[in-house]
C-alpha cells in the first residue's frame, strides 16, 4: 500500500489552526501555503481545492496567484509543525505494522502481505484505515493498493482526495496505459519531453516501445522505464528496522540549492567522507545510492549495483554524480546524501581490457597514505584539491 496525505501542508496547517480555535477550516476556502509575499520568489507550496479549480498551481509565484484570486489568503509554511504531524501519522501506522518505508514527509509505503492474516482483505482494511486517520488525526489520505510499490504509488495518485484505489497487474492495461507519459511514476520533468519527441505520449506507448530504440537515448534506464510502464517492479518495502546495514551520510544545506556544480561539490565531500569510513572498516561497497530532498520535502533515492565493489573515493564520486544526474529534475535541493550498501570484506575485482590497473593500484596506495595522515593529524589534515576554497592568491 502507498499512503499519501492529501494536500499535506495545507491540511496540517488547517488542523493546527482549528485546534487553536480558528473559526473555519481553511481547506474549504481560497487558501494557499506560500512564502514571503514581499518577494517575487515566493511561491505556492500547497493550495486548497477551490484554488485548484480556478487554476492556481503549486510552484507558481504568489503574485500571479493573487491575480487569479484577489481574495486569496496566504498562510506561511511551518516545517516544525509538518514534521510533528508527519511523525504522528507514521507512529499511528506503526500500530498496525512495523513494515513502513517513509518515502517523504507526507507519504509512505507499507507491506500489507505480512499482516493480511491479522486484518483481512486489503481493500476493506484500507477504507477502515483511511477513516481512522481522518477521525483521529484530522486529515485525509489517499491509499493506493497494488502488487508492488510502483502500482501502489500510481494507484494513490488516481482521483483525490480521501480515496482508496487499486492497481493490480490485471488492471494495468485498463487503468494505467491510457494515462499521459508524465503520469508514470519515475518519469520526471526532464525525461517526459524526450519521450514525447520519440512519439511516446502515453504509458501504453512506452509499454510497447522498442528497447533498442529506447536504449540509444536512455541507456540502462530504458529497460526500467519499459518495465514500469507494464506495471513491473520488484522494489521491496524497506523499513528502518529491516534496512540493510550500510554506511550513509547526508547533509541539510544551509539554503536551497539549484546549481548543479554547487551540488556536485557537496556530493564530492560526502563521497570522500563515506569512502573514508568504508576504508576504516576495511569494507568494500557493492551498491551506491544517492538521496535528495527538494524544497517541498519530497525524497528521491536512486541506486546502482557496481560491477566491482569499491572503497575508492573517485569511484564513489563518479557513480554518485551519474546517479544524481539521472534523478535530479532541476528543482532546488535542501538535503543531499550518499548511502553505501552490500558491504563486503573483500573485492573480487574484474578488470576491464581498457582499464589502467597500474593507475588504480597507485590510487589505492594514495588513499591509504591520505587516510594514515588524517588519522594521525586529524581528518582535515589532507583535503582533496576541489575542497579548497580559492582566492586570488591561492594555488591549488
Amino acid at each position: 500500500m502507498h499512503i499519501d496525505v492529501n494536500n499535506a501542508f495545507l491540511s496540517w496547517t488547517a488542523v493546527d489552526l482549528l485546534n487553536k480555535g480558528y473559526k473555519y477550516d481553511i481547506r474549504n476556502s481560497y487558501a494557499v501555503i506560500g512564502g514571503d509575499e514581499s518577494k517575487r520568489s515566493g511561491v505556492v507550496l500547497a493550495r486548497s481545492t477551490l484554488c485548484k479549480k480556478i487554476g492556481i498551481t503549486t510552484g507558481e509565484p504568489l503574485y500571479l496567484a493573487r491575480k487569479k484570486c484577489p481574495v486569496l489568503k496566504v498562510y506561511p509554511p511551518n516545517y516544525k509543525l509538518y514534521e510533528e504531524m508527519s511523525n504522528k501519522l507514521f507512529q499511528f501506522l506503526g500500530k498496525y505494522t512495523p513494515d513502513i518505508e517513509v518515502y517523504s514527509i507526507d507519504e509512505c509505503f507499507i507491506n500489507y502481505t505480512k499482516v493480511k492474516k491479522l486484518y483481512g482483505d486489503e481493500i476493506a482494511f484500507a477504507y477502515k484505515l483511511k477513516e481512522k486517520i481522518k477521525k483521529e488525526l484530522g486529515f485525509t489520505v489517499n491509499i493506493g493498493i497494488g502488487n508492488n510499490k510502483l502500482c501502489a504509488k500510481m494507484a494513490s495518485d488516481f482521483k483525490k482526495p480521501d480515496m482508496v484505489h487499486t492497481l493490480y497487474m490485471e488492471e494495468v492495461e485498463r487503468k494505467m496505459w491510457p494515462l499521459p507519459i508524465e503520469n508514470l511514476f519515475g518519469i520526471g520533468r526532464k525525461t517526459a519531453p524526450k519521450m514525447r519527441e520519440l512519439g511516446i505520449n502515453t504509458i501504453y506507448d512506452l509499454a510497447h516501445a522498442d528497447f533498442q530504440k529506447m536504449y540509444k537515448y536512455f541507456k540502462n534506464q530504458a529497460g526500467k522505464y519499459i518495465e514500469a510502464a507494464n506495471g513491473i517492479g520488484d522494489d521491496e518495502v524497506i523499513s528502518e528496522e529491516s534496512a540493510p546495514k550500510g554506511i550513509s551520510k547526508s547533509t541539510t544545506l544551509p539554503r536551497d540549492i539549484a546549481n548543479k556544480q554547487e551540488l556536485y561539490k557537496v556530493l564530492e565531500k560526502i563521497a570522500s567522507n563515506v569512502a573514508y569510513l568504508l576504508r576504516a572498516e576495511k569494507k568494500y561497497a557493492g551498491v551506491v545510492a544517492v538521496i535528495v530532498r527538494d524544497k517541498y520535502f519530497n525524497n528521491k533515492t536512486h541506486q546502482q549495483k557496481l560491477k566491482n565493489p569499491t572503497n575508492l573515493t573517485n569511484d564513489i564520486i563518479k557513480v554518485a554524480k551519474k546517479l544524481f544526474d539521472e534523478v535530479w529534475e532541476d528543482e532546488p535541493i535542501r538535503l543531499i546524501g550518499i548511502r553505501l550498501d552490500n558491504l563486503t570484506d573483500n573485492c573480487p575485482y574484474q578488470m576491464s581490457l581498457f582499464e589502467d590497473i597500474e593507475k588504480r593500484e597507485k590510487e589505492e596506495k594514495l588513499e591509504k597514505i591520505v587516510d594514515d595522515i588524517n588519522q594521525k593529524f586529524g581528518e582535515k589534515a589532507v583535503k582533496r584539491a576541489s575542497f579548497v576554497k580559492k582566492n586570488n592568491n591561492d594555488v591549488v
